[in-house]
């Protein structure tokens, strides 16, 4: 699901090579903090976190088809 995450991202800013996804658990929680280079980070949020929510929703749906349960957090 790492791969997911970082494949949305690189696919959504200008310099893909500085973008760095790791891996946190918090119990029985997945959490996957994005870090992109400043001058992307509102191509990965977008006009009001759209993009945001949209990359949420899809990593969202792929974790419910395995039973887990996953945060994506931008930064």
């Amino acid at each position: 699901m790492k791969e997911l995450v970082e494949f949305l991202a690189k696919s959504l800013v200008n310099h893909p090579d500085s973008v760095h996804v790791t891996e946190d658990f918090r119990g029985e929680t997945i959490v996957y903090h994005i870090q992109v280079d400043p001058s992307d980070v509102g191509k990965v949020i977008g006009r009001q976190g759209r993009i945001a929510k949209s990359i949420r929703n899809v990593v969202s749906a792929t974790a419910y088809r395995q039973n887990k349960h996953v945060v994506v957090e931008i930064s």
